[in-house]
C-alpha cells in the first residue's frame, strides 16, 4: 500500500462523508437524468440507504473501512474475508484522488493477502466501470454475468497451480 495510505474502522459520524463518496460514484449517471438537484439528491440518498441495509445483511462480518491519503478520508472499502475467499464487497475514492495509486497499491496489498493465504480474491464490478482496467491488468477473470454486473475473481499462484496440474 502507499506509505501515506490507511484504512480505518468507519465511526457512526463519518457516514455523511461515506454517502459523498458513494455519490460521487454515480455523478455520470445522474448527468443524465432530466431531474432537479434536489431529486437526484433524495434518489441517491434512497439509494445510499438501500446498498447500506444490503450489505449490512449480507455482509455482516465485513470490514466497513475509510481509505485515508496523507491523513485525510479519500475512500470507503468493504471487505469481507470468508474461509474460502477474500471478497472485495466495494471500493470507491472520491473523484479527486482516482489515477493517483491508490487503488491499485491497495488490490495490490488484497491481492498479496490471498496470495499469502491461498484464497480466492472476488469482486462485482459493473462492466462499464473504469476500473475494470485495473482489474484486468491485475489478473482478475470474469466468471460470472449478473446483470450489469459481473462476478469476477483474482486465483492465487498456489490454487493456480493445484488447478493446472
Amino acid at each position: 500500500m502507499l506509505q501515506q495510505t490507511t484504512l480505518r474502522p468507519i465511526q457512526d459520524d463519518e457516514w455523511e462523508f461515506v454517502y459523498r463518496v458513494y455519490a460521487s460514484t454515480r455523478a455520470d449517471e445522474m448527468a443524465q437524468v432530466p431531474w432537479s438537484d434536489a431529486e437526484k439528491e433524495n434518489f441517491l440518498r434512497f439509494q445510499f440507504h438501500a446498498q447500506k441495509t444490503y450489505y449490512d445483511e449480507h455482509f455482516a462480518d465485513a470490514e466497513f473501512s475509510i481509505i485515508e491519503h496523507e491523513g485525510k478520508p479519500v475512500g470507503r472499502l468493504y471487505i469481507d474475508r470468508r474461509a474460502d475467499e477474500i471478497r472485495l464487497v466495494d471500493i470507491a475514492l472520491l473523484p479527486e484522488t482516482r489515477g493517483r495509486g491508490i487503488g491499485g497499491a491497495l488490490m495490490a496489498d488484497i491481492l498479496a493477502e490471498g496470495e499469502r493465504k491461498g484464497l480466492l480474491v472476488r469482486i462485482h464490478v459493473e462492466h462499464n466501470n473504469p476500473a475494470m482496467r485495473l482489474y484486468r491488468r491485475l489478473g482478475f477473470e470474469k466468471i460470472e454475468e449478473q446483470g450489469v454486473y459481473w462476478l469476477m475473481e483474482w486465483t492465487p499462484m498456489s490454487l493456480q497451480a493445484t488447478t493446472d496440474s
